[in-house]
């Protein structure tokens, strides 16, 4: 039954595509500006340059599609930029992802909220992932959790975000859901990167690693790392098949770092739908699906008003835990 409703999915998806422009009076008649939040060479940048491309490939536009670098704030200037000069601009999309929404729940961006922008929709994400070194006596998530539950301070994490930030909150979220009580006195040390953070995890100086799959590949296939478990829905395409999800150890923890758009608040519905349905057609492409294998991401797709409700719940999950450890009130 799942594998039906996947291939009625794609097969809806991939005819939105071939019909998109025929469908919709709308179209773009000149070039595109995709704004990254950062500076050259990070995720945002790479999201808006790969996406760009595709989209020339794919003759989505017939004019160019620009990277325009604006960074400031975790993406808070081109939040701000977006909302207060450009709300009616049909030619922009910004690229965004969790961490988007994690410092909109946590009010970062004064004044603004994610009903200041409309989202376009999520092309690939980097799933989250709990990890510990081979010399680490749990070997589940749950016994990781019981250990959370007799003394919290005894089980340490390690990171790549700051303390408050997305890699934090995936703890937090599957130590909630595991029935741990007392989150704020989980220690979590934050470092420069992810690989950083693995080091001592592997030299037994930190217990667990919070972080994303993709960091975690190559002291995987070294046999340092053991995941407990991987923050999805459902297992991993292969080779990452074999690795357990939080889920199927009774953790309703699900942390995706999903890669995605948003476009301003104003266009017009027209607008917004072929927003929608480039990015559906960009997804199911050839072109597109390569550049999620070399890079590394995972399937996540969702788009127009699946992709709103998704946003809403996520800003409102992550706001409630941010409030349950005193990060925001």
């Amino acid at each position: 039954m799942k594998k039906y409703k996947l291939a009625r999915k794609i097969l809806a998806v991939a005819l939105v595509g071939v019909f998109s422009q025929s469908s919709i009076a709308f179209e773009q008649s000149r070039s595109i500006d995709c704004i990254a939040p950062a500076a050259p060479g990070g995720g945002w940048d790479f999201t808006c340059r790969s996406i760009g491309k595709v989209m020339s490939d794919l003759d989505i536009v017939s004019g160019t599609v620009q990277t325009n670098n604006m960074p400031g704030a975790g993406g808070g200037v081109a939040f701000a930029h977006v909302v207060g000069k450009r709300k009616k601009d049909s030619s922009l999309m910004v690229a965004s992802s969790t961490s988007t929404t994690t410092r909109l729940a946590q009010r970062q961006f004064p004044g603004m909220d994610p009903e200041g922008v409309r989202w376009a929709g999520a092309v690939g994400a980097d799933f989250g992932v709990i990890a510990v070194g081979n010399s680490s006596p749990y070997n589940t998530l749950n016994e990781l959790i019981d250990a959370i539950k007799k003394d919290p301070k005894q089980v340490k994490f390690a990171g790549g975000s700051a303390a408050g930030g997305w890699d934090h909150l995936k703890v937090l979220i599957a130590a909630k859901s595991g029935g741990v009580t007392d989150l704020k006195h989980i220690p979590y040390l934050a470092f420069a990167g992810g690989a950083e953070a693995l080091t001592q995890v592997v030299g037994g100086h930190i217990s667990a690693f919070t972080g994303d799959v993709s960091e975690i590949i190559g002291f995987l296939d070294s046999g340092d790392v053991r995941v407990l478990a991987v923050l999805s829905d459902e297992r991993l395409p292969a080779p990452l098949n074999d690795l357990p999800t939080a889920k199927e150890q009774n953790i309703e923890a699900v942390a995706p770092n999903w890669r995605g758009f948003y476009v301003p608040k104003n266009i017009s519905d027209e607008a917004y739908q072929w927003w929608v349905q480039s990015l559906d057609q960009i997804y199911v492409s050839e072109q597109w699906q390569a550049v999620m294998r070399q890079s590394g991401l995972m399937p996540f797709h969702k788009t127009g008003a699946e992709f709103k409700t998704f946003v809403d719940q996520q800003v409102q999950d992550i706001r409630a835990i941010s409030k349950d450890v005193g990060l925001i009130r």
